[in-house]
């Protein structure tokens, strides 16, 4: 008998590799975007009070995760009276855009093909659309590093968490209602969860909700990364002493994780809006950040997301297998 939930998860997985998200095709993310950037500026425009921004902040939090989620669920349900295919086909399309496999690699190489053709404006006018550093000035080694960070921290955010979450939802409610939900956490994050004004108080529920869901995502990506460079004890030590200094619970063991592996450093001194800010460094600088570092950086995301797929699939077929049985 085919499932088919865990068939949408194996044809999306493989949909992501071979295409990343059209340009042209109306996104999700963008959806959830435009929401969360209309619901914030219509707060701070009402109100300068701490306690209802905050108030307002949880309640876009809840509204959007759970909303986004449920949504999801009903329109499969109701898909699904009109057609298995057509559910199965929408099924791979939205599980497809909760990862960021292919778009993260395109990414990398938007920036390092100018930076190797040294066209260093190019590469810094690139990498400017998708960190949130000041990118004028940044020397090539400084490019190349925060491409490696981007790189290491968006794995566990865009590729290895959605995926978590989507496998948790074989067992459960569906796989494409929790990526979503948590595909709408990941971006209510990355919005509104900064601190500085005007966004403390919207967004510190996202941003501690986000921290939560991505905590355990993460500590496997880092026992994943480090197993499949044989070094796990050296990987969790590294990272026991230097990631614990960065202010961000996951983002530290994301990027600590492959600076170990990869014999680099990652952190340091970093400019945003003209503010210098000193983040941790994580790892030891045995070796210099070059092209063929990131690559390596992106050939253990590819692995371990089929990794955590291949065990995923295994686990829930033989589950599924004892519930028959019984």
């Amino acid at each position: 008998m085919i499932d088919y939930g865990a068939t949408a998860l194996l044809i999306s997985a493989f949909v992501d590799y071979l295409i990343a998200d059209p340009p042209a095709f109306p996104h999700p993310v963008q959806v959830m975007g435009s929401l969360i950037s209309f619901i914030t500026k219509t707060v701070t425009h009402l109100t300068k009070n701490s306690t209802r921004r905050r108030l307002a902040g949880i309640g876009l939090g809840i509204g959007l995760i759970f909303g986004s989620g449920g949504l999801v669920w009903l329109i499969l349900e109701l898909t699904q009276q009109v057609s298995l295919i057509l559910r199965l086909t929408l099924e791979v399309i939205l599980l497809a855009s909760c990862f960021a496999g292919r778009s993260l690699r395109q990414a990398a190489s938007a920036v390092l093909t100018p930076l190797k053709n040294n066209d260093i404006e190019t590469a810094r006018t690139q990498l400017s659309y998708y960190v949130g550093r000041d990118t004028e000035g940044l020397s090539s080694t400084e490019i190349s590093r925060a491409v490696l960070e981007t790189v290491a921290e968006n794995t566990t955010d865009g590729v290895t968490a959605p995926l978590f979450y989507a496998i948790v939802g074989l067992f459960t409610v569906g796989s494409v209602p929790l990526a979503m939900a948590y595909k709408a956490a990941s971006t209510l994050d990355s919005m509104v969860g900064y601190q500085r004004e005007p966004l403390i108080d919207i967004g510190w529920f996202s941003a501690k909700f986000e921290d939560i869901l991505t905590w355990l995502p993460c500590r496997l990506t880092v026992l994943t990364i480090g197993l499949s460079a044989r070094q796990p004890l050296k990987v969790w030590r590294i990272c026991q002493r230097d990631a614990t200094k960065d202010p961000s619970p996951n983002a530290g063991w994301s990027e600590c994780a492959y600076a170990v592996v990869l014999g680099v450093q990652l952190g340091g001194r970093n400019t945003y809006q003209g503010v210098i800010k000193e983040k941790p460094l994580l790892g030891d600088p045995d070796e210099p950040i070059t092209e063929e570092k990131i690559e390596q950086a992106l050939h253990l995301t590819r692995l371990c997301f089929l990794t955590w797929l291949f065990l995923g699939l295994i686990l829930f077929v033989f589950v599924r297998g004892l519930l028959t049985e019984s």
